[in-house]
Order: structure tokens, then sequence, then C-alpha cells
């Protein structure tokens, strides 16, 4: 019997195996199952699932893997792989994700088999259109409109809208039959605007459309793009720039659903909403409208119980106020009554103090006057005693005692001879009585 290797020998012949036979890198496709991060280095589980025996179990697609294997990017090169992958595909490591690094073989004794990677090709993962759809969004952000769109209100009441489809599409007919057909029974406007919904001509005849709602902007809530099912391929057509733009840009909430669950384009990414299908794109309107509806029912429960609230209130104060009302009544009145006292003897009050004051005032003015009165007529009688010294000072007679006369022509003392012709009678007044003569000459 040969004598038995421990593990540790077997793990080390593995190891020097496959060290001699593994001296390359080698650039390897396969799915990622697990990925998590520890201490800055990052630890996959790859794995390939055969495609050609995929089956069904439980309504559930079923993959069978074939190979699998972990692998391990050591920090000092997961620090420069992970940056760049992230930038070019705008996405993170994640199970699921297919891939295709650069590999070489490590076994280790103690902990097994496991494959280094050194390497990653984001482009793989992305694909030609992924790298496409990201490139254009990176420039409508850099453009600064990639969100425009989604910042616009949805009307609450969007019930005009604007479709661009083609007349013929199942899709469509699903959504006009949705929409008429809606169990809350809303009335919506649908006003299509054909347009070719795949092909090369799907950019030039979209914008088309939207141009021609432009026109009547005023007519429409919202616009619908809508398109049925299809290959992945057949989105192409609205993965371009000029098309993402006037999406963006559009003054009207756009809503899309032009693919299916997973697969999204460059315009679902700029719309205001994405949805699914044409048919979740109508479940959406109606349920927009079943939402403002509803708000408006509690806003009106909200509005009939704060009236009754207030009026219960209202009532009970009003019961309350009549039962004090006698009590209340008799309290003012006896206040008013108090007041009403209080404010005439107060009057009383002050009616005797201005009486008083004005009975001082007019005995004070009595006196006053007395003195003024009779100040006055003392200075009047020597105003007088005055006068008449002076009008004896002035007395003719006093001036005839002293030889004087006063000659006299028809009653007027006579001052001029040119006042007098001869035959003229005067009158002279002398001390002792009067004289009459007649004027010769």
């Amino acid at each position: 019997m040969n004598k038995a290797l421990t593990l540790y020998e077997l793990n080390s012949l593995v190891r020097e195996t496959i060290e001699v036979s593994l001296t390359h890198e080698y650039w390897v496709e396969a799915e990622l199952s697990e990925v998590r991060e520890v201490r800055g280095h990052c630890y996959m589980q790859l794995v390939q699932f055969d495609e050609m025996h995929d089956g069904f179990f439980g309504g559930h697609q079923q993959k069978t893997p074939i190979a699998q294997a972990p692998a391990k990017c050591w920090k000092s090169q997961w620090m420069l792989i992970r940056p760049h992958f992230e930038r070019v595909t705008g996405q993170h490591l994640h199970a699921g994700m297919k891939v295709m690094m650069k590999v070489y073989a490590q076994f280790h004794e103690n902990y097994g088999f496991s494959w280094i990677v050194t390497d990653m090709d984001p482009a793989y993962t992305m694909g030609d259109m992924a790298r496409k759809r990201l490139e254009i969004v990176r420039q409508l952000k850099e453009n600064g409109v990639f969100d425009l769109n989604k910042e616009l209100p949805l009307p609450m009441f969007a019930q005009r809208i604007a479709v661009v489809s083609s007349a013929g599409a199942a899709g469509y007919g699903d959504f006009v039959k949705q929409l008429e057909e809606n169990e809350y029974g809303f009335r919506f406007h649908i006003q299509l605007f054909p347009a070719v919904m795949q092909g090369e001509q799907v950019e030039e005849s979209v914008i088309a459309a939207l141009d021609a709602i432009n026109q009547n902007l005023s007519e429409y809530d919202c616009v619908v793009i809508i398109r049925g099912g299809g290959a992945v391929a057949d989105l192409s057509g609205f993965d371009t720039l000029a098309l993402a733009e006037n999406v963006a840009n559009f003054p009207l909430p756009v809503i899309t659903g032009i693919g299916h669950e997973r697969d999204e384009c460059v315009l679902d990414t700029v719309s205001h909403t994405r949805v699914k299908t044409p048919t979740a794109a109508a479940a959406f309107l109606i349920n927009h409208l079943k939402v403002v509806a509803d708000e408006i029912q509690e806003c009106q429960r909200v509005i009939v119980n704060a009236v009754n609230h207030k009026m219960d209130i209202e009532r009970m104060r009003l019961i309350r106020l009549s039962e004090h009302l006698p009590a209340l009544f008799s309290l003012v009145k006896m206040r008013r009554e108090a007041m009403l006292d209080q404010l005439f003897r107060r009057m009383l009050n002050k009616a005797q103090q201005k009486a008083d004051a004005e009975r001082d005032r007019l005995q004070h003015m009595d006196t006053v006057m007395g003195m003024l009165v009779q100040r006055s007529m003392m200075k009047e009688m020597h105003r007088l005693a005055m006068l008449e010294q002076r009008l004896e000072a002035v007395d003719p007679k006093r001036l005839l005692c002293r030889g004087y006369s006063i000659t006299l022509f028809q009653g007027k003392s006579v001052r001029d001879k040119s006042m007098l012709k001869p035959g003229d009678e005067l009158e002279t007044i002398v001390e002792n009585g009067k004289i009459r003569s007649v004027v010769k000459e």
C-alpha cells in the first residue's frame, strides 16, 4: 500500500502543478453570481449557464450552471479597476452582470483555488448600444436639460391627451380602449399624431409630431409616446440626441411607454414618466385622475366634517350663552346702573364745583368792577374840572370885562372889513350891554 499524502502535501502539489501549467493571464467571459467588498478587496463568484438547456419551473425560467469559480481582485488593483469600470458603464459591479476580465490562476494550500483579477473590460459589459445611450445622457446632463421635463408638474386634471404613435399599432388601440372603458367613468379627449415608431425614420417622425403638438400647446395637458413590443434593436430609433433634447425641452409633461420592462431607451430617461407599455401609460393617467378624485373627495369630507364640527361647537356655545344670558344681563344691568349712578354723582359734583367757581368769579368781578367804576368816575370828574377851568379861561365875558368887545353882523362875528358894505347894521357887545350901529363907509 502506497503512503498516503497529507492534505497540505496534496494541495501543495496542486499549487505547484497550476503554477507550472497556467503561467499566463487569460481573458474570460462570465456572469457574476455574487460580489462583495471586504477591506478594500473585491470577492466575486463567477458562473456560466448552459443557454442551450434553459428550462422553466413554476412559471420561471431556470438556468443551469455549467461552470463556477471564485475570483478575487486585491485592493491595490481594485482601486484602479473599479473607478474606471463605474465611470464607463455608469453602474456598480453587481450580481447578474456579465463581464469580461483578465485573470491568472492561484491556488493556496489553506484557501483553495481562485482566479486573481488584474483587469476588466467595461466595453464588453456595456455593449455598443449601452455606450451610445450613456454618451447621449452625459451630453444631456452637461447641457442642463436632462431633468427639465421631469420637473414639469403633471396637471391635476390631465384629460386632454396628445398621443404620438403609429395609427395602426395594436398598442395605440389598447391605450385608447383602456382610457375609454376605465372603471371610474373618467372622460379623456385623445388626439393622435401619427409617427413612425421603428426603423430609421423614428427620430424625424416623432420630432415632427411633437412640433405639430407644440403649435396648439394650450389644447393639451400632456403628451404620451407609445409603442408596442418588439426586439431591443427596434428601440435604437429612440436613442438619439436630437429626439432626447426635443422631449427634455418640451413644455408639456411627456409620458413614454415604448419598451418592455427590462428595456430602457434614452427617451425613457429624459421623459417626465416612464412606464412599461401603452396599457401601463393608460393605467397611469387613470390612476392619476383617481388620486385627484380621491383627494377632492377627501377634501370634501374634511370640509364637511370641519363645518359640522364648527357648527356643533357654535351650537353648544349658543346654548351655554342662552343659559347664562339672564344672569349676564342682570349683572351687566347692575354694573351699568352703578356706573350711571357714579357718573350722575360725578356730574353733580362737577356742576357744583363749576357753580361755586363761577360764583366766586362773579363776586370777584363785582368787587373789581366797583373799584374800577369808582376810579373811572374820579378820573372823569377830574377831567371835567380841568375842562371847566379851561372853559372859564376862554369865556368871552372875561374878555369883555377887560375892555374888549365883539362886533356881530347877522349873528356872526366880523373878522374882515370886506364882509361889510355901507348901510349894513352891526351889533356890538360890551361888558354891560349891546350897541347898534350902521356902516357909513
